[in-house]
């Protein structure tokens, strides 16, 4: 596995890939770059860090590099599902589980929210409560609150360059 870290405007993600794909990006409490690139850095790795750079500068809302998940069957049915949130929306566990045709499931769907390891790709950032206020996320609710605002900030300049 390799590893590659990127200084985003929130904190260093740390990036972990093999050749053939990305596995996980998380943000890592540490103030430094302990992980550069270097001649054995995968391009599954550099791809995943140049789609967050552009991600960061607004200029990027699907990503596309390779990556895969690492969990049970069910677990990679609810993260993918949250791939279906596009770019400056929301939902709640409740439309993650109805959209799983497994509306019962809705706890279930918080933990597996919880153990995803491809942060901002698998956007469980746009996760918020049925009531609207914004509920846990793994790299603290002050980034989760950051990326949501960040989202539609770059929405609303996108929609203003169309008209």
């Amino acid at each position: 596995m390799h590893k590659l870290d990127y200084k985003s405007p929130i904190g260093i993600i740390e990036i972990v890939g093999s050749k053939e794909a990305v596995s996980s990006i998380l943000f890592v409490e540490r103030d430094e770059i302990i992980n550069v690139i270097s001649d054995e850095t995968t391009d599954a790795v550099v791809e995943c860090f140049n789609q967050l750079d552009e991600y960061f500068k607004g200029k990027r809302h699907v990503f596309t590099f390779p990556y895969h998940f690492e969990g049970t069957e069910f677990q990679k049915t609810v993260w993918n599902a949250l791939t279906t949130i596009s770019y400056a929306n929301t939902g709640s566990y409740k439309d993650i589980a109805v959209s799983i045709n497994n509306e019962k499931a809705v706890r279930a769907v918080g933990t597996a929210n919880g153990k995803n390891k491809l942060s901002i790709v698998i956007p469980c950032h746009r996760i918020i409560g049925a009531d609207g206020k914004l509920t846990g996320y793994a790299g603290g609710l002050w980034r989760k609150e950051w990326l949501l605002e960040h989202e539609k900030t770059f929405k609303k300049n996108l929609q203003k360059k169309q008209l």
